[in-house]
């Protein structure tokens, strides 16, 4: 999830493990905590484009981390304030609960979080609300805002943090139920329309849990879809694009291109470049490609062979023209127009 709801989230934990002993140094360092694990973009700069795609959301991000690193911290913390009421062992839960909501929002979005990182590096991925959505965050923010400025012996402040907690485990509870309601309508349009599928990845689109993508693997390539649980008719008209694996066939065996392919758990397509390959990251979809005149990937690869023999990758991101008139179709869109 994107850093203010990452703060607000590890403040209001902070608040319910601490608050009636610190009062707001609580919110501060429960939101201090809640951005502890998003430090891992500093080793961005150090580190080559597969290498920042690999390391992004691992160590700092699993369970492992907070098991070691937070009692740490809470040593540090109690020798740092020496005159507050809170215990090692507390700062140290603080910490602990900071960093594993962390990471286990995080797992709801499509990026995957590495929990179990060194033992796994697999990304977990619920693929149930999207990296920023207001409806999620601003009640919750509202709320814990609203705490903080209460002292901290008044009951109001903890009923209101535990409001916010409450709202926000509803919405994430609902986008389950949603998700749910969208995957059953793309399964009946799949069986009416006779393709036999492998597996396939539903997400929710930009700031919403009602207007749906779903990317489906079948036929040696991949179907394409939208459905917002507000359509009138549950007919969804997919699009298809073939894998085209045959075109990885001279890059094959360079251990980084095998860590990007494994990254994108095999939803990729692969597209001729002047130079190499495009390689298109599909878990995100096409999110635009709900317009008449469709969308590009939101993650593209481009890879090509150096003089040298080695490969080299890039980056490329596409990103939709934001205007006024985006926006007017988007949510027409959602509300099934």
């Amino acid at each position: 999830m994107d850093s203010l709801t990452q703060i607000v989230l590890g403040a209001s934990v902070g608040e319910a493990i601490l608050g009636k002993k610190l009062g707001n140094k609580a919110l501060l360092w429960g939101g201090i905590a809640g951005t502890i694990p998003d430090l891992d973009v500093l080793a961005s700069p150090l580190l080559d484009m597969v290498g920042e795609l690999s390391f992004h959301r691992s160590v700092t991000h699993s369970f492992l981390f907070a098991i070691v690193v937070s009692p740490l911290l809470g040593l540090l913390l109690k020798k740092l304030f020496k005159n507050n009421e809170a215990t090692w062992q507390e700062w140290g839960w603080l910490f602990f609960w900071g960093f594993v909501t962390h990471a286990l929002l995080d797992s709801c979005t499509t990026w995957g979080t590495q929990l179990f990182w060194p033992f796994s590096n697999y990304g977990v991925a619920f693929y149930n609300i999207f990296v920023i959505d207001p409806l999620y965050t601003l009640p919750f923010l509202g709320l814990v805002l609203a705490a903080a400025f209460y002292p901290k012996s008044n009951p109001a402040r903890r009923l209101l943090n535990y409001t916010g907690l409450a709202i926000s485990t509803a919405y994430l509870l609902f986008s389950f139920g949603a998700k749910a309601a969208a995957n059953k309508v793309f399964e009946h349009n799949l069986t009416r329309q006779g393709i036999n599928y492998s597996s396939y990845i539903s997400k929710p689109t930009p700031l919403n849990t009602i207007f749906w993508s779903v990317t489906i693997e079948a036929n040696n390539g991949f179907y394409h879809g939208f459905y917002s649980l507000l359509d009138k008719d549950d007919t969804v008209n997919y699009s298809f694009e073939p894998q085209n694996t045959h075109l990885l066939a001279p890059y094959l065996g360079d251990e980084k291109l095998s860590r990007l392919l494994e990254i994108t758990k095999g939803y990729f397509t692969v597209k001729p470049a002047a130079k190499g390959i495009y390689i298109n990251d599909l878990r995100f979809g096409k999110f635009d490609d709900w317009r008449k005149e469709g969308g590009g990937y939101v993650f593209v690869y481009h890879v090509w062979r150096n003089p040298d023999g080695t490969l080299s990758f890039k980056e490329i991101n596409n990103r939709p023209k934001l205007d006024k008139g985006y926006f007017q179709d988007y949510w027409e869109r959602i509300k099934g127009i």
